[in-house]
């Protein structure tokens, strides 16, 4: 695995701090700084790290195959064709060359993501000194160490071994600097040391700085207007729900231990995100209820406490969705009956899926949850789910101490529309119900295949599994390792 000392950089850093919102945030990279000039001024490791969001807006990872594409294919989210990739994909056929390509590419662009923000993290801290805005440099550094705990987590949710069912050996590389010569892979416990020890950092870093503490996500939508108190000397630290702040670094801390099987831990980080409070005492992050999602707000932004800004979101949902080819089931009782139990009032069923009449004449289900207007200014429908407080009460229901899980649950399914139903006090079976709302829950958002997997659920529970398949859910390595 090599890296350039050329990374590609954005200019939103430069533009952001005289023009609107959105057009800072419809800013392309336009150009290739060489890494000895792009690190000598704040502003360029702002564009830096501009880079690496774009990155992972990329079709290859967060952008389409880590969200709506590939990885939702391992769950048959989707109508397939006989004889194709997407099929196969869905047979777990891992020794198909289509296959292996497209994990491949995954698996290619993570490494990449993350060659570009070691890259960032080999400088930071010998120009500490160019960092002139309170709290830049901290932010930068624990954003930089988020992000690369991020991507590792899910290199080794799709490529590691099942949890509880840890091997011997060696799994993957943990890449924490550039280097020519090939990264070594090293133990499960190590890497599971080195992605913690980076969120616990990251943590440290933000939790004292980030304006996203203090502020709450109108403030700093609005940053030096009169309707908001946030009056930043640089409008780069606005805007922090479309980055890795400090919340999204405890939801992610949530989200690993879980993985690990730490519960107390989970639900120690999953707890403090749930009552965070803005400064007038509301809610950081609410649960999104029936209004919202009649009023438009499709992908419950007001959850997110890190969306991915993404301006061509519109053009995916014509592209891959409003085109049929992203579909599931002719008829609205597939997804109606199948996945939300035909309730009725769930507001997922009523409000995400759409049965529509192709060109051709036939009808097929889509999903809207990527539906943004085109000519929208607002910021939300614009927003990739990354991390969502949905899945902090998920993970607090599974987590909280005896007899505290209900309230969480109680809380997600009322948010929802749904009834309130005790939780299972067999662990086993809590698990599985929990895994049908994340089912529900992120659909199209590249969380299923986890959640099955976490669990190592049988194909009995596994919705959609197509009767030829012998779920596998240990993704082999690809072939290559070598990522430019």
């Amino acid at each position: 695995m090599t890296s350039s000392k050329y990374i590609i950089a954005g200019l939103l850093g430069v533009v952001l701090c005289t023009t609107s919102c959105k057009k800072w945030l419809t800013v392309q990279p336009k150009t290739q700084m060489p890494a000895d000039a792009l690190f000598t001024t704040e502003s360029g490791f702002q564009d830096a790290l501009t880079g690496v969001y774009i990155q992972m807006k990329a079709a290859s990872a967060y952008g389409q195959h880590m969200t709506f594409g590939t990885i939702e294919r391992l769950t048959s989210s989707w109508d397939v064709t006989s004889n194709t990739t997407e099929q196969r994909l869905g047979l777990f056929n891992y020794s198909d060359e289509g296959v292996q390509f497209a994990l491949a590419n995954i698996y290619g662009q993570e490494y990449k993501i993350i060659s570009s923000i070691n890259a960032i993290l080999a400088e930071v801290d010998a120009k500490k000194d160019v960092f002139l805005s309170p709290g830049s440099y901290e932010m930068m550094k624990g954003e930089c160490l988020a992000l690369r705990a991020y991507c590792h987590l899910d290199l080794l949710r799709l490529f590691g071994p099942v949890p509880g069912n840890i091997p011997g050996g060696t799994v993957l590389p943990y890449v924490k600097k550039i280097s020519k010569d090939p990264n070594q892979h090293i133990s499960y416990e190590q890497y599971q040391a080195e992605l913690l020890n980076d969120l616990t950092e990251a943590a440290a870093l933000l939790k004292d700085v980030d304006p996203f503490t203090k502020y709450s996500q109108a403030d700093l939508s609005n940053p030096g207007s009169s309707s908001s108190p946030f009056r930043p000397d640089n409008t780069y630290s606005a805007w922090r729900f479309l980055r890795m702040n400090y919340y999204a670094v405890k939801a992610l801390q949530a989200r690993a231990y879980l993985w690990f099987q730490d519960n107390a831990s989970a639900y120690a980080c999953a707890k403090e995100v749930i009552d965070a409070k803005n400064p007038d005492g509301n809610a950081k992050f609410r649960l999104g209820v029936l209004s919202d999602m009649s009023g438009g707000n499709l992908n419950l932004s007001m959850e997110h406490m890190f969306g991915l800004y993404d301006f061509q979101l519109a053009v995916k949902y014509e592209t891959h969705f409003l085109s049929g080819n992203l579909k599931k089931g002719s008829a609205v009782t597939t997804v109606n009956n199948q996945l939300y139990g035909n309730t009725g009032t769930d507001i997922r069923e009523t409000n995400l899926w759409s049965l529509i009449t192709l060109g051709s004449g036939s009808k097929c289900h889509i999903m809207k949850k990527y539906m943004a207007a085109t000519e929208s200014a607002v910021i939300a429908p614009f927003q990739i789910p990354m991390l969502r407080v949905s899945e902090m009460y998920l993970i607090a229901a599974e987590t909280a101490p005896a007899g505290e899980g209900q309230q969480y649950w109680d809380a997600f399914r009322t948010a929802r529309n749904i009834s309130i139903v005790p939780l299972p006090s067999d662990p086993v079976q809590l698990q599985r119900d929990l895994v049908k709302e994340y089912r529900k829950e992120f659909f199209a958002e590249g969380q299923a295949f986890f959640a099955y997997k976490r669990i190592n659920a049988p194909k009995a529970s596994f919705l959609w599994a197509p009767s030829a398949a012998t779920i596998n859910y240990v993704v082999p390595l690809p072939l290559s390792e070598f990522v430019q």
